[in-house]
């Protein structure tokens, strides 16, 4: 069972029970993130967290990702919806997880690859035995859109400081093993690694 940021503060705070909504949903983009906001704004909540941009990266070719301009306006757009609804509540922005890793690790695995072929991720993952220099220009071109898409969210909640607070790349740097991975798809999270990330973006103390 993941101990998740509600059940961590649910522990300490009894009173919240039955008050945590998840508005996250399968291959949500950027695109995504207005609607979710607005269903946060009508659930009146006081703690929000925002973890987006894999999907940007990952929902097709490298020509297909959400440009970084297109993704930071949709982070502003979002966090000023927030801000002008919901100015008490206090926002977390998430770093995107390591998906390059997840290639290093998993990349020797025939197991691993054999399901990637599938179509996972293809910006990262097609082709993932190949040493062919367009091959590795590719990754190179994925992991790097990753970490603008990374710099942008630590710029979009810095523009609303009084409110939101990112994870200082707490979820980006934290370490995981395929063993961390979940066996239907290689690519997702399994219970340990949903475990390890609540535990690296946890703030712990609410002081913003």
């Amino acid at each position: 069972m993941v101990n998740s940021h509600y059940k961590r503060i649910l522990a300490a705070h009894p009173a919240i029970r039955g008050n945590g909504h998840n508005f996250s949903a399968p291959k949500a983009t950027s695109a995504d993130l207005a609607g979710q906001v607005a269903s946060a704004i009508k659930a009146k909540v006081d703690y929000v967290t925002i973890l987006i941009g894999a999907n940007d990266a990952c929902h097709g070719t490298i020509n297909q990702m959400t440009s970084v301009t297109t993704f930071r306006t949709r982070l502003d757009d979002a966090l000023a919806a927030l801000a002008k609804n919901l100015p008490q509540a206090k926002v977390l922005v998430v770093s995107i997880p390591d998906i390059y890793h997840l290639w290093e690790i998993g990349h020797a695995n025939r197991a691993v690859t054999t399901v990637w072929s599938a179509g996972i991720c293809p910006a990262l993952l097609a082709d993932p035995t190949s040493t062919a220099a367009p091959d590795v220009s590719r990754r190179a071109t994925f992991r790097s859109q990753i970490e603008s898409y990374d710099s942008q969210l630590v710029a979009a909640c810095a523009a609303y400081r009084a409110q939101c607070r990112d994870d200082k790349g707490a979820v980006h740097h934290a370490t995981f093993t395929l063993n961390m991975i979940n066996f239907v798809d290689f690519f997702h999270s399994n219970v340990d690694g949903q475990n390890a990330l609540a535990t690296a973006s946890y703030p712990g103390q609410f002081t913003w």
